[in-house]
């Protein structure tokens, strides 16, 4: 009976099927948003969901030459990691406490999956401009890991717990100043990890016609565009979990709100940051994340020890 609940959660609810189902409809909040900066009306509600169902109908082209196990396995790896992060993230809200300990480190470790899957994926399809794409998706996941692992450290500093729901307990580490300065870093981390302007080099549309996802088609690509979907769902809930003291459903309507509130500020932050700045190339992405974005991780890390 445990092990049917625990499938249960796996595939529908908080797994599977809500991330992916969720993650299409902040697709659209960041779709709507982005038509709003640039005065357009934007996409209908519905319109992510029949993008990737578009996708799912159509046919699948395997290049000549192409690593065709891994080619086809790389974007199920990628979304079956983010659906599990997701669904960790989510046992600890509903109820509080359905959590384990080191379960911190356990998400941090599924979320660089789905960057390890665009990298192994572009690799396999042997296309030189799709292997340059995941040259570069892995020269930025190297970059950014080290200050978003960093600013990670604040609030177990803060709390000496390694479990979410002790995070959860010891409310919002933002409130200090340390925090703050480790949220920051977590979201310059969390642009890249979605490779949103200003850190989108692996599928620069420009300079490489889509870069690591070019020979992908069908079913395939649509669940790696389900996958970033669901991963720009998980991301702001797993730092509004660590920084913000996460979602209270136990106590009422107003703090379920307030967990809202604060979620939608974080996808609307990565959506202006995405219209609003240029693109770097990878070289200086990685001097942006191992320079100052590092120093000020570290410079949280420390003020957290001394109690900020």
């Amino acid at each position: 009976m445990e092990l049917g609940y625990l499938i249960l959660q796996m595939l529908v609810f908080p797994g599977l099927l809500f991330t992916a189902a969720a993650g299409l409809v902040t697709s659209w909040v960041d779709r709507k948003v982005t038509a709003r900066v640039q005065m357009r009306v934007g996409p209908p509600f519905l319109q992510p969901f029949y993008d990737v169902l578009k996708l799912m109908i159509k046919e699948t082209c395997i290049p000549a030459g192409t690593a065709r196990g891994l080619f086809l396995s790389a974007p199920l790896f990628g979304m079956a990691a983010a659906a599990l992060a997701s669904m960790l993230i989510w046992r600890a809200f509903i109820p509080l406490g359905q959590t384990f300990n080191g379960d911190i480190i356990v998400i941090l470790y599924l979320l660089t999956i789905p960057a390890v899957a665009v990298i192994l994926g572009s690799f396999a399809s042997q296309n030189p401009l799709a292997s340059l794409g995941g040259s570069r998706e892995m020269k930025l996941l190297l970059a950014y890991e080290l200050p978003f692992v960093l600013a990670m450290l604040v609030p177990i500093v803060h709390t000496h717990s390694i479990r979410l729901s002790d995070l959860l307990a010891a409310g919002a580490v933002v409130a200090k100043p340390s925090g703050i300065v480790a949220l920051v870093v977590a979201i310059l981390c969390m642009q890249a990890k979605l490779t949103l302007v200003p850190f989108d080099a692996p599928e620069a549309e420009t300079e490489l016609t889509g870069g690591a996802y070019l020979e992908y088609s069908g079913p395939p690509l649509g669940v790696f565009k389900l996958t970033r979907a669901m991963m720009l769902f998980t991301m702001p809930i797993f730092l509004v979990a660590v920084f913000c003291g996460g979602i209270a459903f136990d106590q009422g309507w107003r703090p379920v709100l307030l967990g809202a509130l604060k979620y939608l500020g974080l996808v609307v932050a990565v959506v202006l940051i995405r219209n609003t700045a240029p693109r770097v190339r990878i070289d200086q992405a990685v001097k942006f994340f191992w320079g100052p974005v590092t120093l000020a991780a570290l410079a949280a890390v420390l003020a957290a020890f001394w109690g900020w």
